[in-house]
């Protein structure tokens, strides 16, 4: 998708450039009826068109207030999940006691921190109707990729590694049972932004909604015309394009808003969310690396003093 950056013109009006063109070839056909033919008649009261268009402004922006809070309501679900990956990470690096620095502790803790930088990749590309498998292998073992390949769900596989290795731990004894606790409620969250997104992702709008609106619209784009014929003359053609074009605009974003998840210029950017994720818990992961290594390599005084008698 593009993010911080300027959508170009011609994407935004190649969205409505076979409308745009019947609408100036009916436009045209119009005005010349009415300035060579003289069909003076086909002229209506500027009110009509005006009324309708009205109606049609107020059905627009209750559409494009409603497919916005999908939008945003999909930003807060994303921006919740960069907060939770970064506290699991958090606790996992920081509850697990290892005073002797354990080689098996260290690739637990690195196995689960990358094992959650997959999921949100796998989550975003769920989403987006493209394999969740892809790109996964850089951060989990080939036995963790062969037991995610047969859930149809797969981040719901991947939150379920983690309890696995959760409770592995407590059996283990290197987190006690609040931590256990602490770390659950953390899962339990990401499991609940991810239901959050599917909800949005699988729920559309009703199509007989979309459908009213747009007839409406072309409606008013008919009539309108009429309506200017009298007042502009050969100047009601490119007023008219200008006028349908603004409501067919508007139709659109509402339209493009509503499916946050579609891999299009308006998405939410679940993939650059992901980058952010990798970035801020493989920075957490190697300084706590750093951290432990330099602890291990120090020295062991001992505190004691002792006196000569």
């Amino acid at each position: 998708m593009l993010l911080k950056k300027n959508v170009p013109l011609t994407y935004i009006f190649g969205k409505i450039a076979k409308d745009l063109i019947w609408v100036t070839l009916y436009a045209v056909g119009i005005v010349v009826l009415y300035e060579n033919f003289h069909f003076t008649r086909i002229s209506i009261p500027i009110a009509v068109p005006a009324l309708l268009g009205t109606v049609i402004s107020l059905l627009l922006a209750f559409r494009s207030n409603q497919a916005y809070d999908r939008w945003w309501e999909a930003r807060i679900l994303w921006g919740a999940i960069v907060n939770d990956s970064r506290s699991l990470t958090r606790q996992i690096l920081y509850f697990i006691d290892d005073p002797y620095y354990s080689a098996e502790i260290q690739l637990f803790k690195e196995r689960f921190v990358k094992r959650q930088i997959a999921w949100a990749y796998g989550l975003s590309q769920s989403l987006r109707n493209t394999s969740p498998m892809l790109g996964l292998d850089k951060f989990m073992k080939p036995d963790e990729l062969e037991f995610i390949s047969r859930y149809k769900n797969v981040p719901m596989s991947i939150l379920e590694l983690h309890a696995r290795d959760i409770k592995m731990a407590v059996k283990e004894g290197w987190i006690n049972t609040y931590q256990q606790v602490q770390i659950d409620t953390t899962l339990s969250n990401l499991c609940d932004r991810m239901g959050g997104s599917e909800r949005i992702k699988n729920t559309v709008f009703p199509v007989t909604y979309s459908k009213y609106i747009n007839m409406t619209i072309y409606l008013f784009i008919i009539m309108l015309p009429f309506g200017l014929i009298e007042f502009f003359g050969y100047i009601e053609v490119p007023v008219v394009i200008a006028i349908a074009a603004a409501f067919l605009l508007i139709e659109k974003m509402a339209i493009h808003l509503q499916d946050p998840f579609e891999n299009k210029p308006t998405d939410t950017p679940t993939t650059t969310i992901s980058k952010t994720i990798e970035r801020d818990l493989s920075q957490m992961l190697n300084d706590a690396h750093y951290h432990e290594d330099k602890m291990a390599a120090e020295p062991v005084h001992n505190s004691k003093t002792y006196y000569i008698l």
